[in-house]
């Protein structure tokens, strides 16, 4: 499989929010306003990218030359935990208001299922190390895309007004629900 053909796929047509419904916690719990969206998406984007570059060398290096793929869960979890401490002391100290924004989102990549899954999913689609990575960095923009985008649609949706009665989590999920239809319809663009 080509490297165009992965980034559109992750991209868009299985947009790991929007059509796989992994990460909802963050989309949900971050996307208020659109500055906020972008630094929690270049953390997911970091950490990501980072952890499938890992994990694929732990996979293939050591968990299957010992025969101990059933550590897979837990040594991933670790790794991107790691990464996860790494991201937020760096963020600390190079962007505290971003850090403050972010607040307890930021600890929470690390039980992030969307960072998971995709570490998991990559092995088991066999890609190689260049595509692993691709896969994993396409993927976290495609969820960092979806975020700036309901957060631009719910900061519009704040200054232009809308029912008291949708206030809060129900306007959420039905303009997360509008999203991922808009997304579907980019099924069948890559097969």
């Amino acid at each position: 499989m080509d490297l165009i053909k992965i980034i559109i796929l992750a991209l868009v047509v299985n947009n790991v929010v929007l059509a796989q419904f992994l990460g909802i916690c963050p989309f949900l719990g971050v996307s208020n306003k659109v500055g906020t969206s972008i630094g929690m998406g270049a953390a997911v984007i970091f950490v990501m990218a980072l952890a499938n570059l890992v994990t694929y060398l732990i996979q293939v290096f050591i968990l299957v030359p010992l025969h101990i793929e059933f550590m897979q869960t837990i040594s991933f979890i670790f790794v991107i935990a790691f990464l996860v401490q790494v991201v937020e002391i760096i963020l600390k100290k190079v962007a505290p208001p971003l850090y403050q924004a972010l607040g307890i989102y930021l600890p929470l990549i690390t039980t992030n299922c969307a960072v998971l899954g995709i570490a998991i999913l990559a092995v088991q689609k066999n890609y190689s190390l260049v595509s692993s990575v691709v896969y994993a960095s396409a993927t976290a923009v495609g969820f960092t895309l979806a975020m700036i985008l309901m957060a631009g649609i719910r900061e519009q949706m704040e200054l232009n007004g809308y029912p008291k009665g949708m206030k809060g989590f129900p306007l959420s999920l039905i303009t997360a629900g509008l999203l991922s239809l808009a997304f579907m319809g980019f099924s069948g663009l890559v097969k």
